[in-house]
């Protein structure tokens, strides 16, 4: 989908299939049967078999191959398969990938997965403990001397900038871990279910990387989810309404890193993001105003803020205040702070949920959905809608 003009992809192909593990600290089993369990899962939500899938779409963190996973599910010849860089900024991507690949002729069905134990096996959030010399690392080599060695770390740097230009205070955070947490607490596949939070719990939990409290950073998870793509016109045959994807993008910045982008310009927003933005609205003809939930990669909640302000529903430094006036609904599964962090493929889950009506936070009359991936990297976006 061109940044120039509307996009040729737009309707072309839907999410028929969603399909999750169960979102825990401790698995006990295998990535790649995390990776199983999700994809047989989804297929069967799809009403579809493992005979059907022709292409498979992952991370290029995911510990599970293409083939692997296709021999532990029965899938048999695949005609597609692709990889997305950049950690949680691939998720959306992962869609995109498989709707080129629909239009294109080179697949029909196509399984989109994350899986990892993310708890019990390789924590992210302990940073960098050991990295094979490239060109990418590169960059991480001018912060990490000074102490910044976590994504937390990172991310404060950004999270100070934003305040000091705003004239804000760290508790204005807090408006998305409650909100996040709120929709959590009634929802049973998440982790914190029947656990809100107030504005003064977040305000007194702990700091982590100052302006970055506890409650400001997502959790950590073991766990799988797994999407499927087919056309659209193979998906109005299909048990459930179609999540269509009406548009989709990639964006990366000028002079963008892997989250230690300082020495870009202004550091108080998210220009990936913008990029992003950008390609969706131009593409899908829509704006901001005709979204109806928003499904926003929250990692660390001032990252959240910061979309809004890109995507255009409020001004700069204005995103908390959005966020706290419920203008739009987010996050309605809630969230990575509250459901689980699965590098934001349990976010697309929940617009489809969404878009089928079958969210237990569900949002009467929603038809179009805003989905982003992970930012301070190389991100993605949808807007999904209903068929119609």
């Amino acid at each position: 989908m061109s940044a120039r003009g509307r996009g040729a992809l737009g309707g072309r192909a839907a999410i028929v299939g969603i399909g999750a593990t169960d979102f825990t600290k401790d698995s006990g089993r295998s990535e790649l049967a995390l990776a199983a369990e999700a994809v047989r899962a989804a297929l069967a939500d799809a009403g579809l078999g493992p005979g059907d899938v022709d292409g498979m779409v992952t991370f290029t963190m995911d510990t599970s191959p293409e083939i692997t996973v296709a021999q532990a599910t029965g899938i048999g010849e695949l005609s597609f398969f692709s990889r997305v860089h950049y950690g949680g900024g691939a998720a959306c991507a992962t869609v995109q990938q498989a709707v080129l690949a629909i239009a294109a002729g080179a697949a029909e069905v196509v399984v989109c997965y994350r899986a990892f134990n993310e708890r019990s096996g390789r924590r992210f959030g302990a940073g960098v403990r050991h990295r094979e010399p490239s060109a990418e690392g590169v960059a991480l080599g001018w912060a990490l001397p000074s102490g910044l060695l976590t994504p937390a770390s990172w991310v404060a740097m950004n999270a100070r900038r934003y305040l000091h230009t705003y004239g804000r205070e760290p508790e204005i955070f807090g408006h998305v871990a409650v909100t996040d947490r709120r929709y959590a607490a009634v929802n049973p596949a998440a982790y914190f279910h029947g656990r809100p939070i107030t504005l003064a719990e977040h305000a007194a939990s702990r700091w982590i990387v100052e302006p970055l409290r506890l409650l400001d950073c997502c959790q950590e998870t073991d766990g799988g989810q797994a999407l499927v793509v087919t056309s659209l016109e193979r998906a109005r045959t299909l048990a459930h309404p179609p999540a269509v994807v009406t548009a989709a993008a990639q964006g990366a910045a000028r002079g963008q890193e892997q989250m230690t982008g300082f020495y870009r310009g202004e550091t108080a927003g998210l220009p990936e993001a913008g990029v992003v933005a950008r390609q969706l609205w131009r593409t899908s003809g829509l704006r901001p105003a005709d979204i109806d939930v928003g499904i926003l990669y929250d990692h660390f909640t001032p990252y959240v803020l910061m979309q809004l302000e890109e995507f255009g529903f409020c001004g700069p430094g204005e995103g908390g205040d959005f966020t706290a006036a419920g203008a739009l609904p987010l996050n309605t599964h809630g969230g990575q702070l509250g459901e689980a962090y699965l590098h934001g493929m349990n976010g697309i889950a929940e617009a489809v949920r969404q878009l089928r009506g079958t969210s237990v936070n569900q949002v009467a009359g929603a038809a179009r959905v805003l989905v982003t991936s992970g930012t301070g990297v190389p991100t993605s976006g949808l807007i999904l809608g209903a068929d119609g």
